[in-house]
């Protein structure tokens, strides 16, 4: 799932050589904190949300399969 989320950053900045994922375990299940550059926050993020909630919307599915809850926080 860390893969999917680095493919779908990637595609969406400028610099893709700064994408990051850091993965931690929490009680509810799993954290994904995605940072990417400064410049790059706005394309992320997208008109209203739209990108942010799509990517969200993917790792959600990814996660239903192997039953466990998947969260994505989007971090400068």
């Amino acid at each position: 799932m860390k893969d999917l989320l680095i493919f779908l950053a990637k595609s969406l900045v400028d610099t893709p050589d700064e994408v990051q994922v850091v993965e931690k375990e929490t009680d509810n299940g799993i954290l994904f904190e995605l940072h990417v550059a400064p410049s790059d926050m706005g394309k992320v993020i997208g008109k209203q949300g739209k990108n942010a909630q799509a990517i969200r919307c993917l790792m959600k599915a990814a996660s239903s399969k192997e039953n466990k809850k998947v969260s994505v926080d989007i971090v400068q």
